[in-house]
């Protein structure tokens, strides 16, 4: 059931090997090569979000791969996307690897 507090972020919107049209919604600047639930996880608590990780769940536009979500409290009023841009930050400095 969705909560309304929630915010739901999966891994593919991070990944570099998918493009915009497959689910990335980070600039590849910003994108990270198969980014893992763990490293997901890690980013969103660096800066400050509390997280909760769904391993096991397959988002809905490729329901072929596992690929897992964190459900993030939402901040203020902050929309998904500049809380995606913010994870998407901390995790390349987490990662620290290019794409």
């Amino acid at each position: 059931m969705k909560k309304r507090d929630q915010i739901v972020i999966w891994a593919d919107y991070f990944n570099s090997r998918l493009g915009r049209r497959q689910g990335r919604r980070v600039p590849l600047s910003l994108a990270a090569r198969n980014p893992t639930l763990d490293d997901l996880r890690k980013a969103a608590e660096a800066i400050g979000l509390r997280v909760v990780a769904v391993r096991e769940a397959r988002r809905p536009g490729r329901p072929g791969e596992r690929s897992g979500y964190i459900q993030v409290s939402k901040v203020d009023s902050r929309a998904k996307q500049s809380l995606v841009r913010d994870v998407a930050k901390s995790l390349m400095r987490i990662k620290g690897a290019p794409r």
